[in-house]
């Protein structure tokens, strides 16, 4: 029951974005509308909550898509966006968690308690620190201000740490007896060894700078350069089009957990993330 409660919007939001104008404004048409309810008082409609509609039609993703170019421009925002985050994070994360879990060094275990104290940090307390230094080096109002904190955030490099924990040591010392270095080692033992880690912590990134709003909408003035979670947020009195948008929105962060969901759960359990 419990699943079902979660589901139910989700699976509002993809049958309704296949329903015609015309039954969407009969449904929703009056939302938040005031009618009459008795003699001397006041009070609201509600929408008609349909699961199947009753003529399947494509109507309302050609207006997305064709009618409405600001929504592919702001898609590609984001896919300019996101996919420079999890390719940089994951390979700054990864040599990161090798040092960390791997080689001996002072001070190893006070840095990587340095990265958790960040991780604890809400959004809101490093917030002003991150604008001024964007500002010094001339990043406000470009996608860098977002893409380059993204790209060195501490949870990446979490994630992997406690994975490689896992992988015996003896693997490396194998490996420095036939002559490679920690790179070699690095790329062509560990990284194939933490498959199900990476895999993890890129569909969390996926899912968690896909969806992002307070970041663009305080680096970026300009509402072009702003990316589609932004613009979702903005579709007011047009339920067809919200549903639609939303639908394709959700889309990608669906087929990518389905893609790679057996290599996620693994990922999380081995890495010690509970809850």
């Amino acid at each position: 029951m419990f699943a079902i409660c979660l589901l139910f919007p989700i699976v509002i939001t993809f049958t309704n974005s296949f329903m015609t104008t015309q039954e969407i404004s009969l449904d929703y048409g009056a939302i938040g509308q005031k009618t009459e309810v008795s003699a001397g008082s006041r009070g609201h409609s509600f929408a008609n909550l349909k699961l199947i509609p009753d003529q399947v039609t494509l109507e309302q993703y050609g207006m997305v898509l064709v009618n409405s170019p600001r929504y592919l421009m702001m898609f590609w925002n984001s896919v300019g966006m996101v996919v420079p985050i999890i390719a940089g994070q994951t390979l700054v994360a990864g040599l990161a968690a090798y040092a960390l879990a791997k080689l001996n060094f002072r001070g190893r275990e006070l840095i990587f308690l340095v990265y958790l104290l960040t991780m604890l940090m809400p959004f809101q307390v490093t917030l002003v620190p991150n604008y001024m230094m964007a500002d010094k080096l001339g990043l406000l109002d470009s996608a860098s201000a977002i893409v380059l904190p993204g790209i060195f955030a501490a949870f990446g490099v979490f994630i992997l740490r406690q994975f490689m924990l896992h992988i015996p040591y003896a693997y490396i010392e194998a490996a420095k007896m036939d002559g490679a270095g920690h790179l070699r080692i690095f790329h062509t033992i560990i990284m194939p060894m933490v498959k199900p880690g990476t895999a993890a912590l890129i569909i969390l990134l996926f899912v968690d700078y896909w969806n992002m709003v307070e970041q663009p909408l305080i680096f970026l003035d300009d509402p072009f350069k702003q990316p589609l979670s932004v613009y979702l947020s903005r579709i007011t009195g047009e339920p067809g089009v919200a549903f639609a948008a939303s639908a394709l929105y959700m889309a990608p962060m669906v087929l990518v957990f389905l893609y790679a969901e057996s290599y996620f759960i693994e990922g999380i359990q081995l890495s010690g993330i509970k809850g």
